[in-house]
């Protein structure tokens, strides 16, 4: 039996990120797009800017990696791909009419809150919806997480198994 959401796809979303390192956030905000939507494409960018420790290579593959039970549980589409172009235009370039953005804080909202505005005025067609980080995960950054495994301290709670392992082996290394 064949899903119908996998054969004509309707709902498209897009949740971007640069994903260094994959957080439980980002995976909660992931889980609760999925059952809003025929198709989720998480949009890993390449985002050099930021100083990533991993390359994008190995952030789509741990994205890849940790997401595919969502999928699998939603019965739905949950694609992985890389982009180096305007949020916008990667959004049209997939068919997306949702950009998912995840909020943590007040602080995040300032910014999302310009970035959805810039994006309705180049594609007034695609939507921005924000998903509230759940509690347990609400001071959970990616950025933070770096830091504190960096420093000796323990990310277990913050990151999916896999991640925790490959973030620990290059903090290592």
């Amino acid at each position: 039996m064949t899903d119908k959401a996998t054969q004509n796809p309707r709902r498209i979303g897009l949740y971007p990120g640069t994903f260094d390192p994959i957080t439980n956030g980002h995976i909660d905000v992931i889980a609760r797009a999925a059952r809003l939507l025929d198709k989720l494409v998480v949009g890993v960018a390449i985002n050099t800017g930021k100083g990533p420790l991993f390359t994008l290579e190995e952030r789509v593959e741990l994205v890849t990696a940790e997401i595919e039970p969502i999928a699998s549980r939603n019965g739905m589409v949950i694609e992985v791909v890389p982009f180096d172009t305007l949020l916008i235009d990667f959004a049209r370039k997939l068919g997306a009419s949702m950009i998912v953005r995840g909020l943590r804080a007040v602080s995040d909202f300032d910014y999302e809150f310009q970035m959805a505005g810039m994006n309705y005025r180049m594609a007034p067609d695609v939507e921005t919806v924000f998903l509230m980080a759940s509690e347990r995960h609400q001071f959970i950054a990616s950025r933070l997480v770096k830091e504190v495994a960096m420093l000796g301290g323990d990310i277990a709670s913050f990151v999916p198994p896999l991640t925790l392992d490959r973030v620990m082996k290059r903090i290592r290394g």
